[in-house]
């Protein structure tokens, strides 16, 4: 899959949910994201990034992969910590961006089943920056 690059308008455009997890064209993105995300070597991808302007995203950390789908930030830490992120969509770029060290996340995984993680460190990070993708929000305006 191909990803689409800033300054393309899908990328600050709010995603809307996805009413069916279990829908086979959603299935198949899930797989086609998590593919194109390791190609790239990237840790996380939202759908915005590759021209879907849809509520999910992946990341990968540890070899461990994850599926968000509608995910939405309920607590986040009172630490923050900056620092160094990159993008798949500003290929090169790289900025000290702030963020809270630990969030707590409700989502739906591949399986249509309601989740809730607490997240801490990168896993953390990447899950705030692949949110705010989703949320039209991208990590130069930080």
């Amino acid at each position: 899959m191909k990803i689409i690059a800033y300054p393309d308008p899908i990328l600050e455009k709010k995603s809307e949910k996805i009413k069916n997890p279990l829908d086979p064209e959603i299935q198949k993105l899930i797989i086609d994201m998590i593919q194109t995300m390791r190609e790239n070597k990237g840790i996380g991808l939202a759908a915005p990034q590759i021209g879907k302007s849809i509520r999910l995203c992946v990341i990968e950390i540890d070899k461990k992969s994850y599926v968000f789908i509608n995910p939405k930030i309920t607590s986040e830490s009172k630490e923050c910590d900056i620092s160094e992120e990159g993008c798949l969509s500003f290929p090169g770029k790289f900025l000290p961006i702030k963020r809270f060290s630990g969030v707590t996340v409700r989502y739906l995984n591949e399986k249509g089943e309601k989740c809730k993680i607490k997240a801490e460190a990168l896993l953390a990070r990447a899950l705030q920056h692949e949110i705010d993708h989703l949320n039209g929000k991208l990590f130069i305006n930080k």
